[in-house]
């Protein structure tokens, strides 16, 4: 053996923990007794299902139900993202998560000058209720649970076409399930060209449009959620994603307040998307954390009277900024302590990256290993067995609480600077953000946050993806594009000139008028997603294509 090969021996052997902190920076102690927790099990813990949940919003947990797998789908053509969803559910995923591309995100057809090369590539391209259709067909809508992920103020014209499908199937909004993401706020620093296609004053408008017309007419459906998971992704902290998570759902509940609804009816509709880490304490405390902080906020700030109000519900999505290209296989392990600590941290909903995220769209192998994850925890792990089964731990109550206090600062912080418009529009959260990303590249470059694969224990770097690589068809888009022409092509022009003028019309009557209906009578005369949104961009005074290049044909 060489005297390379020794040291490095010797340093294996020797290694011990370096980073003395939770991801997010908070310090630990060597060990935690009684003494470093001061809980009065009643008023802050109390048992699973009991205020303040802390131990979870269910007395049996997943022993009356699983939480829901979930898988993100969405490439291609509509045909091409069905024929994804129906391999799903030959596997076990218990509902449907569709993601749009880049140009929907924007607020584009499939046919704008700018999507070229973008139609489909990291999302299904619907542009039409016809789209809607085809990436439906053979899914039976009052049976299958379905989430809605459109992105920004383009979500009430992909609802709109989901309500306006169901209707032409003979069914009842009524009956059905799902949920659509509706979360523009956050899209304003997250989101694709987010402040010039998702102004916050006409997002939140149609925000709270969506909410109230599913407390109305959908009462199985979910009218949306806050995003903290897509916050979390720029690196800021576990504490900092409860309160600006929380932060973002205030913005719409007191839009809905205002537009008259009462708390209790729209919002145990309502959930929060979280994000999932590889800290597994930290993030289990985030989440019992969290809903802890919830109960209290619902109670003492909005009065809420149903105890439904008061139960956070929350979906998890494993980290995908924590997943990297070097080494890929390494994400497996990553995405499985992940899922781990949803589950022990009492999640509803999750769906689990596939290791090849950090390269491409997933593979059908990648996302099957995905899904094959959460149901080995569920099925051999014993992760669903008990409730709570970390309530009680000195570290895991003492981090709980630690996180509470951290979470609970950084929101009275915005709430004393106006909100989340206002933190948004003022630029400050945009600097706490851009803070916490270079604080976490800083510590990377330094080595004093180790990654492996990336910064330790790293190879030669690899020249290929096990599993290989997915590619989108290079005929999605002129398939979908052709097909939108067609569209185009044989409408009724005095039907659709109808469609949008009142369409219009409600636009201009801003809150008084609820424009999910005459979106809905608009798709059916074959207006597209960008049109519908074009006209009520202008009536909020924004041009008409979000990029400035189209004019209004009508």
């Amino acid at each position: 053996m060489s005297e390379v090969e020794t040291e490095r021996l010797r340093r294996a052997y020797a290694a011990k923990a370096k980073r003395l902190k939770t991801w997010s920076g908070i310090d630990l102690q060597p060990v935690y007794s009684p003494r470093d927790v001061a809980t009065d099990y009643a008023a802050d813990l109390g048992d699973p299902g009991q205020a303040p949940y802390t131990r979870g919003i269910h007395q049996d947990m997943y022993r009356g139900r699983l939480w829901t797998r979930r898988a993100v789908v969405g490439h291609g053509a509509p045909e091409e993202t069905n024929a994804r969803f129906k391999t799903q559910i030959e596997h076990g995923v218990a509902g449907l998560d569709v993601i749009c591309d880049t140009p929907s995100m924007v607020g584009l057809d499939a046919d704008h000058p700018m999507a070229e090369g973008e139609v489909g590539l990291c999302g299904v391209s619907i542009s039409s209720l016809e789209d809607m259709e085809i990436l439906m067909a053979g899914l039976p809508l009052e049976k299958i649970s379905t989430v809605l992920l459109p992105g920004g103020t383009q979500c009430p014209v992909v609802f709109a076409a989901y309500v306006a499908l169901a209707l032409d199937r003979g069914l009842e909004p009524s009956q059905l399930r799902g949920t659509i993401s509706n979360n523009p706020l956050h899209l304003f620093f997250c989101g694709p060209v987010g402040k010039v296609s998702n102004p916050l004053d006409m997002a939140l408008k149609l925000s709270v449009d969506i909410i109230e017309y599913c407390t109305r007419n959908m009462p199985q459906f979910h009218s949306g959620y806050s995003n903290a998971y897509d916050m979390r992704e720029s690196r800021i902290s576990a504490p900092q994603e409860i309160a600006v998570g929380f932060a973002e759902e205030m913005a719409y509940i007191d839009g809905a307040l205002q537009r008259g609804l009462e708390i209790d009816d729209f919002e145990p509709r309502r959930s929060i998307y979280f994000s999932a880490h590889t800290d597994i304490f930290e993030e289990i405390a985030k989440l019992r954390a969290a809903r802890r902080m919830w109960a209290r906020l619902m109670d003492q700030k909005y009065g809420a009277q149903n105890e439904a109000t008061r139960k956070l519900r929350f979906g998890v999505h494993t980290g995908g900024s924590s997943l990297f290209p070097q080494q890929p296989l390494n994400n497996i392990v990553r995405v499985a302590y992940q899922a781990l600590a949803a589950i022990l941290g009492g999640a509803q909903s999750l769906h689990c990256c596939s290791y090849d995220e950090p390269v491409a769209i997933p593979t059908e192998q990648a996302q099957m290993i995905a899904l094959r994850t959460q149901q080995i925890l569920a099925h051999e792990a014993g992760a669903a067995n008990v409730a709570d089964p970390l309530g009680g731990s000195y570290y895991v109550e003492a981090l709980t609480d630690k996180v509470e206090a951290e979470a609970t600062a950084f929101l009275d912080r915005i709430e004393q600077r106006g909100g989340f418009l206002a933190v948004a529009k003022s630029g400050w959260l945009q600097d706490e953000m851009d803070a916490a990303t270079l604080a976490f590249q800083d510590e990377v470059e330094a080595d004093e946050r180790i990654l492996v694969g990336v910064n330790a224990y790293t190879t030669e770097e690899e020249e290929e993806t096990p599993g290989g690589v997915f590619r989108v068809s290079a005929d999605s888009e002129r398939l979908v594009v052709e097909r939108l022409k067609r569209l185009r092509a044989r409408r009724d022009p005095d039907a659709l000139a109808g469609a949008m003028a009142r369409l219009r019309d409600g636009a201009a009557a801003g809150e008084a008028e609820n424009l999910i209906p005459a979106m809905i009578d608009a798709l059916r005369a074959k207006a597209t997603k960008a049109e519908i949104g074009g006209i009520v961009r202008q009536a909020y005074g924004y041009s008409y294509d979000p990029l400035g290049m189209l004019e209004n044909p009508f």
